[in-house]
């Protein structure tokens, strides 16, 4: 159920990647936003519900993603690859794909994106660290590069062309936190909800940079300069801390993937 975190209400919102995992909590959500939600996936949308429109695209078909944004107010941009996988696949979906999808926007006439990058952009920090928004990028992969690639590119599309976009460095969004990773990254469904309505509402937000995180009590991202977005995260990973420390007693502090805060992400080789 939407968590109704404001009275937004857009003609027309696009909702790419949305028969992925997070594509799938926002479906339902983002209607109550919007007079109609357009969805776009290469995967099986299943049928349109009330106020639905279906457009299945491939992000690296240019003209196609052209005709996608036709008529749009906003963007949610979730499609992509979404984890580390060989450069080739992940050069046609997540950068070709990323810059026809600001092409098209700049095109069509759209002014606002909420574009899902990834706290892998930040992945070779350790966890013993706290950073904020305007930390140098150390991506931990294909993915992280691929992810930094796409907000450099939404900085530039706003420096010259004025789109407006909130880069989301997304956590761990799961039903609960299953390790004692996401004690610090996870983001419950209500908050991933709370930040992108937030994203899409907030008046002023240029390029804006913000991870994506509950209310958390272990955290190794300082959001300060994003406050400006809004977003107040109202959930936490504590009431689960029991559980996940009873699954995982102990962390091997040998492996990479309990030091440094992209978990196993920075243990993956070159593929492809």
């Amino acid at each position: 159920m939407p968590v109704a975190t404001s009275s937004l209400r857009f003609p027309r919102l696009l909702l790419t990647g949305a028969a992925g995992g997070l594509g799938k909590a926002l479906r339902p959500r983002l209607k109550a936003y919007c007079d109609t939600l357009r969805l776009s996936d290469i995967s099986d949308l299943g049928s349109a519900a009330a106020g639905e429109e279906l457009q299945p695209v491939r992000l690296e078909d240019r003209a196609a993603m052209l005709s996608l944004l036709e008529g749009v107010s906003a963007v949610v941009h979730l499609g992509g690859v979404s984890t580390e996988q060989p450069f080739d696949l992940i050069l046609q979906a997540n950068i070709v794909g990323a810059y026809n999808l600001y092409e098209a926007a700049r095109q069509q006439g759209v002014k606002r994106i909420v574009f899902a990058s990834s706290n892998h952009v930040t992945g070779f920090y350790r966890q013993d660290e706290v950073i904020d928004t305007k930390a140098p990028l150390r991506p931990d992969g294909h993915y992280g590069l691929s992810k930094a690639y796409g907000e450099s590119l939404a900085q530039f599309y706003f420096d010259r062309y004025g789109i407006e976009t909130v880069s989301l460095r997304i956590g761990s969004t799961f039903a609960e936190p299953v390790d004692r990773r996401m004690l610090a990254t996870w983001m419950s469904f209500d908050d991933l909800e709370r930040l992108v309505v937030a994203s899409l509402s907030a008046p002023l937000v240029g390029h804006s940079i913000i991870y994506g995180m509950s209310d958390n009590t272990t955290t190794w991202w300082d959001n300060t300069a994003a406050r400006h977005i809004g977003y107040r995260p109202q959930d936490s990973s504590e009431p689960f801390r029991t559980a996940v420390e009873a699954r995982q007693p102990t962390i091997d502090l040998d492996n990479p993937a309990a030091i440094y805060q992209g978990g196993v992400f920075v243990l993956e080789g070159p593929k492809g």
